[in-house]
């Protein structure tokens, strides 16, 4: 039993499912962010209130920072299982389009991270009293933010790198979780493209209309 509850076929389905719920959540965000294009402040800050307060939120907030965790460690371990099975690199006649987005899912993922570390001190630690700043004024924060070169160029590379990362993850999920199929396996395909495209542009539209209306 303990040999299939933690098997990499195992952490695979667990990893699978964190990232699914991950998926879900980023058109939230997404929507929410989308109200830092408002010339009044008030609506984003309102729905920055909302998140930080309603039980319910808070509730889901703990689930997504479990999701997350256990989507990083998991990865992190089943990425160095890989690289121990197999020490000497692939050849190069037996690459293939998914074996590439495969083998840099670790950096993007990575890159992702740091992104999230340096988006909390920004923004969660705040929220939490750790770091200095105005939680009941995060359009203001988000403003300044995006009004910074440097970070306009780290926000918008960490978003290309996701989208690579989202567009291997959501083909690969479906697979581990049993989900191909001949007629919809390429439709999921297609979504995916879609979704790795869409979801990180609408995020990259955010500072660069700041920035270039400065």
């Amino acid at each position: 039993m303990d040999k299939i509850l933690f098997s990499s076929v195992s952490k695979k389905f667990v990893m699978a499912l964190a990232g699914m719920f991950l998926l879900l959540f980023l058109p939230v965000h997404l929507v929410i962010n989308l109200m830092l294009l408002k010339d009044d402040p008030e609506p984003f800050n309102t729905a920055a209130r909302f998140m930080a307060s309603f039980p319910v939120i808070k509730i889901i907030e703990i689930i997504l920072f479990a999701a997350l965790l256990i989507h990083l460690s998991y990865g992190i371990y089943l990425q160095i299982q890989n690289w121990l099975a197999r020490p000497v690199g692939y050849v190069a006649g037996n690459r293939s389009e998914t074996s590439f987005f495969s083998r840099f899912m670790i950096w993007t993922g990575l890159s992702i991270l740091t992104f999230l570390v340096l988006h909390f001190f920004n923004f969660y630690f705040i929220r939490l009293g750790l770091v200095p700043g105005d939680p009941e004024n995060f359009y203001s924060t988000a403003h300044a933010l995006f009004k910074i070169p440097a970070y306009n160029y780290i926000y918008l590379t960490c978003f290309v790198l996701l989208g690579l990362h989202l567009f291997h993850a959501f083909s690969s999920a479906f697979h581990t979780l049993g989900l191909d199929h001949r007629i919809w396996t390429p439709v999921v395909k297609v979504f995916a493209w879609i979704y790795s495209i869409v979801i990180p542009a609408a995020f990259a539209i955010i500072p660069l209309s700041i920035w270039l209306s400065r």
